[in-house]
């Protein structure tokens, strides 16, 4: 029995961020093509000999009659349809010169960042939604005994560093301190637009209704499904490519993946490096946040070998001293 070859298509995106931030551009697809009537990100094939930057600007000036001034690059994505790989390279893009409109005559929409789930897209795009709607850096909390001073340094990151996502980690806490900090944490970050993970066992959801739960990697390896609801955030640590599949397979939103560089808590494992780091990102089903010896200097580096941004605990909890 011969093994089908599927056709292999590579193609580049644009997540078009409105000038205010809240809002991103989509594009609904033609109802005579394959998928027609789904919504997608603008953008197109690559020709023979084109990068996907080059390609970027050719079709988002073909289709939407924009010039772009600058990208970056924000997730790529393979998908195995049952006739074809698709690779999308996507990239986000907040400075750009003319309005868009659909110059093809397709049908274009800003829709706010909160309501991309309820438009309809190609399976592929799925981790582009999520990607999208995810900032470039994520707080880690440190262990603090004092209620008080934890408060104090958690808001002095979502007020003066502008920190929008937040992991609560706590592992000396018992269970009823760690809920009563959980309450006063997810006060304080609903004030300031942020979202609050609980990094925990899933049913503390029952008890605080935080916006998601992040998991061990020992919890991400035992379990066979997703263990929340689709409108909470779930995310993991992983540190190889068993735990990465492992989170796909168990529909994580987003993931951590460690350690980029030796860390003072960690000073015995062996560091992945920036290629190793890329390699495992470049097949991950989902955004990746680079953990591991992070600052806010390596953000840059980060994003341009594919990681959705930075996840740090001493990098930004310091900042707040």
């Amino acid at each position: 029995m011969e093994t089908m070859v599927k056709r292999r298509v590579h193609v580049a995106a644009a997540a078009m961020i409105s000038r205010d931030g809240r809002q991103v551009l989509i594009a609904r697809r033609p109802s005579t093509v394959d998928q027609g009537g789904l919504w997608e990100f603008p953008g197109g094939k690559l020709a023979p000999y084109e990068t996907g930057f080059e390609a970027l600007k050719r079709e988002l000036h073909e289709e939407l009659g924009v010039e772009i001034q600058r990208a970056q690059p924000l997730i790529r994505v393979h998908h195995e349809y049952p006739d074809k790989h698709v690779l999308m390279d996507v990239w986000q893009v907040r400075e750009y010169a003319g309005e868009p409109f659909g110059r093809e005559g397709q049908a274009v929409r800003w829709v706010r960042l909160d309501e991309l789930f309820n438009y309809p897209f190609p399976a592929a795009n799925m981790p582009i939604l999520r990607a999208v709607m995810l900032p470039t850096e994520y707080l880690i909390t440190a262990e603090e005994a004092d209620d008080a001073t934890f408060m104090s340094k958690l808001e002095r990151a979502l007020s003066e560093d502008a920190v929008r996502l937040v992991q609560l980690r706590a592992k000396t806490l018992e269970n009823d301190a760690f809920v009563s900090r959980a309450k006063k944490a997810l006060e304080l970050c609903r004030r300031y637009e942020a979202r609050l993970l609980l990094n925990g066992d899933p049913r503390l959801l029952d008890e605080v209704d935080a916006d998601g739960i992040h998991l061990t990697s020992e919890q991400l390896m035992s379990l066979e499904r997703r263990p929340v609801p689709e409108d909470k955030w779930l995310a993991a640590s992983t540190h190889d490519q068993a735990q990465l599949e492992q989170a796909g397979r168990i529909g994580c939103d987003f993931v951590t993946l460690s350690p980029l560089r030796t860390t003072p808590t960690h000073p015995d494992v062996y560091p992945m490096g920036w290629h190793d780091f890329q390699q495992l990102v470049e097949r991950a089903a989902m955004p990746v946040f680079a953990l591991g010896g992070m600052t806010r200097h390596d953000a840059d580096h980060a994003r341009g070998v594919g990681a959705q941004g930075i996840a740090s605990i001493r990098d930004f909890w310091k900042s707040c001293r």
